[in-house]
């Protein structure tokens, strides 16, 4: 069902992703193609031309725009794919729409780029501490298991911590992952505790 697209409200910013493109037509000036996913209300991607929904797909979705396609893909932590395909092979990535969250966090890292490389550190060291603490407790999950235990043993993690600390790491562990989300980064190792999102 076709609908117009909603002004964003500040307060769907951590939901809600637009990115968008200004697309030239055969015989025409051209028009402004949108892109919209919002996570509160689903995970499907909405294609808008010049505000009017012409196309909604699930993710991983391909829409057809003028001379190509749109590729979208999002995981749980944000948008991991936003690029306009070409049919002759091109491919670039759509800017965010002022007032998104991605476009805040782009405006920063033009405004306040040593700002912008400590934040990103900071995610990285809190993504890794997670990793390291993470490995050793989910292999005493796993051999906690009765046939796993019965093949390969048991495993006790060397680390024991107190419920403040482990809350405190998973809510700092989702606020570097969205981070990395917004920068589009994206490291085998650094990024291994947050791949199952993407599954």
């Amino acid at each position: 069902m076709s609908r117009r697209l909603r002004p964003l409200r500040r307060h769907q910013i951590l939901t809600r992703s637009l990115y968008a493109a200004h697309l030239p037509e055969p015989g025409g000036p051209g028009a402004m193609w949108t892109v919209e996913v919002d996570q509160a209300e689903d995970w499907d991607a909405r294609l808008y031309r010049d505000g009017e929904q012409v196309a909604r797909a699930e993710m991983p979705a391909s829409l057809p725009v003028p001379g190509g396609r749109i590729e979208v893909d999002a995981g749980l932590y944000g948008i991991t794919r936003m690029h306009l395909v070409t049919d002759d092979g091109g491919e670039r990535r759509l800017p965010p729409v002022p007032g998104t969250l991605e476009y805040r966090r782009a405006r920063l890292a033009r405004r306040s780029p040593a700002v912008s490389r400590t934040i990103a550190a900071v995610a990285v060291v809190v993504l890794l501490v997670n990793l390291v603490l993470a490995v050793p407790v989910g292999l005493e999950m796993l051999t906690g298991i009765d046939a796993v235990a019965a093949r390969f043993g048991t495993f006790t993690s060397p680390f024991t911590l107190p419920g403040w600390l482990n809350t405190g790491l998973l809510v700092a562990g989702v606020l570097a992952a969205a981070e990395r989300a917004l920068t589009w980064r994206r490291h085998r190792v650094v990024d291994a505790e947050t791949i199952w999102t993407a599954l």
